[in-house]
Parts: structure tokens; sequence; C-alpha cells
């Protein structure tokens, strides 16, 4: 089983919400394989329905799997965790707080678990306070280096930066990708990305030099009446990462 994301060129791969596993293989043939499938565990009521329904998912996309948290949701770190050392997804999504426990309970060091850090108005800073206490705590505000070194002590691959509000925080966002691209780590942009502002947002990371770059494109590629993720949006994405890796 491939524990690897299927990077575009070994640099892009995208993340788009699987609503089911018809849209995931219908999504990871569009994406031409470059893809990894978000399924959220927040709606699943237990673990063993959500390691026997991704189970289905990873079947069918070459385990493109990433098992997602559902917005966000420090309550969901854990479940995470648990699912995801039965499952070995080739993507985890984690609150900053959970990235040690999911990598020490994967057990290998090739999954993606991202850890996710906030903007916070100030360039060079992120909040770190992202887990199930903290995140109801004041925020913990830290230089981005340090953000990364603590997520490499825990085992994390990236940083999910999250959310971004599309090119709202861009100062801010320019300089994550700098000191990801600086210190060697992947990078996962998230909230708010649509098919206007994507190629952009993906600019920005390419030329700070980051190595691997996953950006999220979740509700803005959603079709309202069905809740599938649109594939000929996923096609325009694929286009996209092509053109700004030419």
């Amino acid at each position: 089983m491939k524990l690897t994301p299927n990077y575009l060129k070994d640099r892009i791969c995208l993340n788009v919400l699987a609503h089911s596993i018809e849209n995931a293989k219908a999504c990871y043939e569009a994406a031409q394989g470059h893809i990894v499938l978000g399924v959220l565990s927040k709606n699943y009521d237990s673990d063993e329905a959500a390691i026997n329904e991704m189970k289905k998912y990873q079947a069918v996309t070459n385990n493109a799997l990433s098992v997602g948290l559902g917005a966000g949701d420090p309550n969901q770190s854990h479940m995470v965790s648990r699912i995801s050392c039965i499952l070995q997804p080739q993507h985890v999504n984690q609150v900053f707080t959970g990235v040690g426990t999911s990598r020490a309970m994967l057990g290998q060091s090739e999954t993606i678990v991202n850890g996710l850090v906030s903007p916070t108005g100030k360039v060079g800073y992120v909040n770190i306070a992202t887990g199930p206490l903290s995140a109801k705590a004041p925020e913990a505000i830290v230089p981005i280096e340090t953000a990364i070194k603590l997520l490499k002590d825990m085992g994390g691959s990236s940083i999910k930066y999250f959310p971004m509000k599309g090119l709202a925080h861009k100062e801010e966002y320019q300089e994550v990708a700098k000191a990801c691209g600086k210190y060697d780590f992947y990078l996962e942009p998230t909230g708010g990305i649509d098919l206007l502002n994507f190629e952009e947002i993906l600019k920005i990371a390419i030329d700070a030099g980051v190595k691997k770059i996953i950006p999220h494109v979740y509700s803005s590629i959603i079709d309202k009446q069905t809740g599938n993720t649109k594939t000929e949006d996923v096609r325009i994405l694929l286009q996209m990462m092509e053109n700004v890796l030419k």
C-alpha cells in the first residue's frame, strides 16, 4: 500500500473533499492521481464505522485518503489518531497538539501529518493553540520558525495554514511560505481557496522554494445540489498546477 501522496512533478498534490466513494474515484481520475481525498472523521459515530467506510475509499483511490477532522474541529483530534493508526492513509489532518500522537500511532514516517496553525494578523507569527483545550485558551503566538521546528520535533510533515480566507492574509502567508522553504517543511494552504485565487496561492509557495505543497480546495468547488466535489473543477485545478510548474 502506497503511503506517500502522488505529487505532480514531485511538488504539488491537491486535497479535496470526497462526498462519496464514487465521487472520490471520479476526482482521483480527474486529477490523474495527483490528489488526496478528504473524508471527515466527524461524520462517523464510531471509530469502527469510520474505519470500515474509509477502507472503501482507500480501495478505489490507491490509498489516496486524507483523514480529516471536520472544519478543523479540535475535538476530533484523538479519533483521527486512532483511526489513522489502523488505516495507514497517505495524509492525516491534525491540530497542532495532535501531531505527536498521530505520528507515534502511525509507527512510520511516510504518511504526511500536518499541524494546524492559524494567522494572527502579525507577519512572521502564527497561533499554535489549536488543540481541544488550547483552542479555548488565549492565543499562543510564536514565530513561524518556532512553529515549524516544534512540528518537526513531534514528527510533523507540514504546516496546515488555516483559515487563510483566500488571500486576506497574503503578507502573513508569504512569510509562512518563505519559512517553509527555508526550513525544509511542507505547506498546506487552507480556507477560502477557489478557482480565482488558487494559482496565485500556489505560485507564492513555489516561488518561496517550498518543496511540497498540498492546497486544500473545499467548499468553492462543491456542487450545492449534490454535495459532490465537481470533477470538472478538479480538472481545471490540475491544469493550473501544471501551469505553475512550467
